[in-house]
Order: C-alpha cells, then sequence, then structure tokens
C-alpha cells in the first residue's frame, strides 16, 4: 500500500481567464458534425449557434445566461432544441451586445423567441438586446423562466430548472 496521499482534483481548466472561450471551443470540436459554429466576434461575443438554420423559414430559439453549469447552455444547441445560445462569463449575464448579435443573426421573417432566467443582470441585457431588434424591426417574443426548485419560498425565484423542462 502507498503511503502517498491521494490528490483530488478540484477543477479542470486551464485558465481561468479562458474558461469559458475553452469550454465552448470543446464543444465545437467534440460536435462530431452537428452543424454548430460560433458567431463572428468570438471570443468576445461568445455565442454557439446552428450552422443549419433556416431564419426565413423557422422561428429562432435563443438562450443564455452566465456560464459554470456546462454544457448549459450552449450543449443544448441543435436540431429540436436551440438556435442559438449566449453565453456569459461564469456566474455573469452575457452582454447586451452578444444578445443583439444573437438575435440579429438567427432572426429572419419567422422571427425568434428569447428565453432566459429571472436574474437581475438577464433581465436587463436580455431585455433590452431584444428592445433594439425590435426598433429594428425584428420579429421577438420573450419568456422569462421564474420557477426556482431549489431555495423554497424566496422573493425572486431564477429558474434554473425550468429552462430545461
Amino acid at each position: 500500500m502507498s503511503t502517498h496521499a491521494l490528490k483530488t482534483a478540484v477543477q479542470f481548466i486551464n485558465k481561468k481567464e479562458s474558461l469559458v472561450v475553452d469550454a465552448l471551443d470543446g464543444l465545437l470540436r467534440g460536435s462530431g458534425g452537428a452543424n454548430l459554429a460560433r458567431l463572428d466576434g468570438y471570443p468576445g461575443i461568445k455565442v454557439i449557434l446552428r450552422s443549419d438554420h433556416k431564419p426565413n423559414k423557422n422561428v429562432a430559439v435563443i438562450c443564455g445566461g452566465g456560464s459554470g453549469h456546462e454544457p448549459a447552455h450552449a450543449g443544448f444547441v441543435g436540431k429540436g432544441l436551440l438556435t442559438a445560445a449566449v453565453c456569459g462569463e461564469v456566474f455573469a449575464s452575457p452582454s447586451i451586445d452578444a444578445v443583439f448579435a444573437a438575435i440579429m443573426a438567427v432572426t429572419g421573417k419567422a422571427g425568434c423567441l428569447v428565453i432566459f432566467k429571472n436574474y437581475t443582470g438577464d433581465r436587463l441585457n436580455f431585455g433590452l438586446a431584444v428592445e433594439r431588434a425590435r426598433a429594428l424591426g425584428k420579429k421577438a417574443e420573450v419568456v422569462i423562466v421564474k420557477d426556482d426548485i431549489a431555495l423554497p419560498d424566496i422573493p425572486q425565484p431564477r429558474g434554473i430548472a425550468g429552462v430545461l423542462f
């Protein structure tokens, strides 16, 4: 029997500064031809989208939020699921510019549905991006997910579980 103590891995990251970009790059490389792409502006604008989406035929479904619980949200981009995912830094909402870029990239005549959680930053950034897109004539509807099964009776339910179900 060895007298050396086993070390437990606490983190599986290269560098904190590139954690989100590394995770998204890994998702793209490991997607096996799933028709995924990243939006121009990457890595500053962290948007993963379907490269086979037909914006004038199909309603785009966009979701996003802070990173840190991967594969959410980018792991759900694909046929029958999300059209695009907008990723913020770890536990931080994506910027208004990133959300707006995603909306503009995948929204055509059919419009888009933008889904986000009941976090203050998400409500502000996604909401303002949707308003900007609407001002330019894009059809965009919003769903704010507010259920919370993690904590009972909190004043601002956040909607983590409801985004998936």
